[in-house]
């Protein structure tokens, strides 16, 4: 076999962005995510709605029907 094929396996933090940390088995040191089942509404029991900058209005006015 070809000596060292594959990459280096070992302890790897994630870190979300409500602050929560983890500690994991990876090839990569560090994760960044957005959003964890801490946060996440589906878990938490909080929906929000956020619409930034009317992105809903925006696809409405794109895709509306050419009458």
């Amino acid at each position: 076999m070809k000596k060292d094929l594959h990459p280096k396996y070992g302890e790897a933090v994630v870190t979300c962005a409500c602050g929560e940390v983890w500690h994991i088995k990876s090839t990569r040191p560090e994760y960044k995510v957005g959003i964890c089942a801490k946060c996440h509404p589906f878990f938490t029991g909080k929906q929000k709605f956020v619409d930034t900058a009317g992105r809903i209005d925006k696809f409405n006015r794109r895709y509306k029907k050419q009458g």
